[in-house]
């Protein structure tokens, strides 16, 4: 499970510090791609084959179904972690999320999210978590 927020910084060459705490449960292949919100997802392969095998069930014959797919696998790629523990996220993706230096890598359960500092900044607060805990009530989550 993911879990923590990190602030790092994206070298010239796209190139960016994974955590250790996140480099040992990602292991040495996984894949980074668009993600919601404008933010990159980054699943460990094991849960990216997961993914796979769920949307191979999904009917082609679905208009929204196959334009979510292609926005999800079209912009994936294979990353692997350096010597250094930095991993080279793709100009696509870079621009896809308005990636420039600063960013913020979060755990969210399967899942790493990598946002720009200040669109994490502008779009998480935490002024509405009150309401929006109501609502996850509402889908039988409570804490």
């Amino acid at each position: 499970m993911f879990m923590g927020e990190y602030s790092h910084s994206i070298d010239a060459k796209g190139r960016l510090i994974m955590p250790a705490k996140y480099r040992e449960q990602l292991g040495s292949e996984f894949v980074v791609t668009k993600g919601l919100d404008g933010c990159l997802f980054v699943y460990p392969q094991e849960e990216w084959q997961s993914i796979e095998t769920k949307f191979r069930e999904v009917p082609l014959t679905t208009k929204d179904a196959r334009k979510f797919s292609r926005f999800f696998f079209a912009g994936a790629a294979a990353c692997e972690i350096d010597k250094q523990g930095r991993i080279l996220l793709p100009a696509v993706l870079r621009e896809f999320a308005g990636l420039e230096k600063d960013v913020v890598l979060v755990g969210v359960l399967n899942r790493i999210e990598i946002w720009d500092k200040t669109k994490w900044d502008e779009t998480n607060g935490y002024d509405d978590m009150d309401e929006i805990a109501e609502h996850m009530a509402d889908l039988g989550l409570s804490i």
